[in-house]
């Protein structure tokens, strides 16, 4: 609105006072979900994914089995919930994102500018990690999986290709040593030298997966003075991450909205694979003891409380800005809570 605009009027306004538009009036409005239930699958979206998939269940294996679930269903609900629900209030009042949100509060901005610096971080490593996943992604498309197999360029003569050849060489020198025993040696003296000649045949082997990763996707140089080559892979793969995320993202909560119908959903699509396969594995009567009979004296360890407080800020993105900025869509009399 330009001074001419603007004296018209406050001459219609005889003699009242009129307060001037501000330049943030100027601003485009900001948009919108188009559907509530964008919004909603966006929050999932940030509350399931790669966290849930490979640290949970590690963290509950190291802090005691189904104890675990004690603190951080504490920590939960004690703080991560009503945390949670803060900053979706919070960049749905300000409808700014989650740096200017913090404008509410000047004294708190740097907080904002911090949880921008975090995210960056975050967007970088997880992006690297999609490189990865990709490299697989396009390497599975073989016959034979190359990081299932010994005999490879990658491959050391340390390579064992599976666990059943783990498991025979296991038998084998089990056997080999007790066809060879002299019969006047007792069964413990047996079972002690069972158990070192088999520690000797095995101890020492490295997967071929892992191998595959090392050698073969990473290719590890011998240290920090030999930095090797260039991965035109990886970078190619890196690359086309980047790519992805920018056409999920670049036309704002438009085309976010529609990317989040898969973001959202295929996570659990994958962990009821992953549970499938987990249960008709051999031995998984015994995880799921190990589940059902917490060790309850782990509780009084505190490492087990701050590895549970960390993952539930961890796993629903908490402190990051990023839950004020999908907060920020919504319309400005959102019931937030509700949803």
């Amino acid at each position: 609105m330009d001074g001419t605009a603007r004296t018209a009027k406050a001459e219609e306004a005889d003699g009242k006072n009129v307060v001037a538009p501000s330049a943030e009036d100027d601003l485009p409005e900001r948009e919108t979900w188009i559907g509530k239930l964008d919004f909603i699958l966006a929050l999932v979206g940030f509350s399931v994914g790669l966290g849930n998939v490979w640290r949970f269940p590690y963290l509950c294996y190291k802090n005691g089995g189904g104890a675990f679930l004690i603190p951080y269903f504490i920590f939960l609900l004690g703080a991560g919930i009503p945390t949670f629900f803060l900053e979706i209030a919070l960049g749905q009042f300000m409808s700014l994102g989650g740096m200017k949100a913090w404008n509410l509060c000047p004294l708190f901005s740097g907080i904002g500018v911090a949880s921008m610096v975090i995210v960056s971080f975050l967007n970088i490593y997880y992006v690297m990690v999609m490189g990865w996943a990709l490299h697989y992604f396009f390497a599975s498309f073989t016959s034979e999986l190359p990081w299932a197999t010994c005999g490879n360029w990658w491959n050391t003569d340390r390579c064992i290709a599976s666990d059943e050849e783990i498991k025979q060489a296991t038998n084998t020198t089990l056997n080999v040593t007790m066809t060879t025993m002299a019969p006047n040696v007792t069964m413990t003296t047996m079972a002690l030298n069972a158990t070192n000649a088999t520690a000797s045949n095995v101890t020492g082997r490295v997967a071929a997966s892992l191998e595959y990763w090392n050698n073969r996707v990473l290719q590890i140089s011998g240290g920090l003075d030999q930095p090797g080559s260039m991965q035109w892979e990886l970078i190619l793969c890196l690359i086309l991450a980047w790519v992805i995320v920018y056409f999920c993202i670049f036309k704002g909560v438009k085309s976010t909205g529609r990317v989040v119908y898969f973001t959202a959903l295929f996570p659990y699509v994958v962990l009821f694979i992953l549970l499938i396969r987990g249960v008709t594995l051999e031995g998984a009567d015994i995880g799921l003891e190990f589940y059902l009979k917490p060790n309850i004296t782990r509780l009084g360890d505190p490492q087990v409380w701050m590895d549970a407080g960390t993952q539930v800020f961890f796993s629903y993105s908490i402190g990051l800005g990023s839950l004020i900025a999908l907060g920020s869509y919504n319309k400005f009399n959102n019931n937030c809570h509700r949803d």
